[in-house]
C-alpha cells in the first residue's frame, strides 16, 4: 500500500548503496547495475526507504524497462504504477518512439504493452538484446514524428556551415579578380595620364636666347 509521502525521483549516486540492496534481493547483477544507476527511476518512502526501483535504457528514440526490484512484494504493483508513470514522462521528455520490455509480472500483461511481431522486432536495438524472454512493447509516437537526433542536426548544420563558407569564399575570389581589374584599369590610365602629361610637358613654349 503507498501513501501521500513516497516521492518517485531519478536515482542519484546516494542511492547506490540501497539500490544495491534492492538489486541483490532480486538476484540482479547488481555489479553491473550500479554503473548504470542513472537509468533507473526510484520510489522513495517517507523515512527515505527506496520501497522500488525500475530501470530505463535509452537507445536513439528506443526505451526498454528493465531491473524492477521492490523492498516488499505486497507493495509492487501499486509502485510499478508510480514508476511506470515517471518512466512515460522521462520517455516523453527524450522523444522516445516505443519502450519494449520483457516483465511478465501481470501489472504488465494487462498494461498498455503488446507482444512484439515479426514486423516490429527489426526495430529493436541491437544493444537491448542478450535476454531470451519474449518482448512487448509500447508505442508511444509514429516512427514518422520521430525528431531529428542531436547528431543529425550538428551534421545538417556543419553542411550549412560548409556551402556558407565557400560560399563566402567564392565571392571573395570574385571581388579580388574585380579588384585587380580595377587596379589595372586604374594602372593603365596612370600610365595614359602620365604619358599625356609628358608628351603636353615636351610641347611646352621654349625661351628664345
Amino acid at each position: 500500500m503507498t501513501t501521500p509521502n513516497q516521492q518517485v525521483r531519478r536515482a542519484t549516486i546516494e542511492d547506490l548503496q540501497k539500490l544495491a540492496l534492492l538489486w541483490q534481493e532480486e538476484s540482479l547483477p547488481w555489479e553491473q547495475l550500479e554503473k548504470r544507476f542513472k537509468e533507473f527511476q526510484v520510489v522513495e518512502g517517507e523515512g527515505g526507504e527506496l520501497l522500488g526501483a525500475i530501470g530505463l535504457q535509452i537507445a536513439g528514440h528506443e526505451g526498454r524497462l528493465h531491473s524492477e526490484a521492490f523492498a516488499h512484494a505486497e507493495q509492487a504493483d501499486a509502485l510499478r504504477g508510480k514508476l511506470w508513470e515517471r518512466a512515460r514522462i522521462v520517455a516523453g521528455n527524450f522523444g522516445l518512439i516505443r519502450i519494449w520490455t520483457q516483465f511478465n509480472a501481470p501489472f504488465w500483461n494487462a498494461s498498455e504493452f503488446q507482444h512484439a511481431t515479426a514486423e516490429v522486432l527489426p526495430k529493436l536495438p541491437p544493444s537491448f538484446l542478450g535476454d531470451p524472454h519474449p518482448w512487448k512493447f509500447i508505442q508511444l509516437r509514429p516512427d514518422a514524428a520521430a525528431p531529428v537526433s542531436i547528431d543529425k542536426e550538428f551534421a545538417m548544420f556543419k553542411q550549412a556551415e560548409k556551402e556558407r563558407t565557400e560560399q563566402m569564399f567564392r565571392q571573395a575570389r570574385v571581388l579580388k579578380i574585380i579588384a585587380a581589374f580595377v587596379a589595372v584599369g586604374v594602372f593603365i590610365l596612370v600610365v595614359i595620364w602620365a604619358y599625356k602629361f609628358f608628351q603636353l610637358q615636351g610641347r611646352g613654349p621654349r625661351l628664345r636666347g
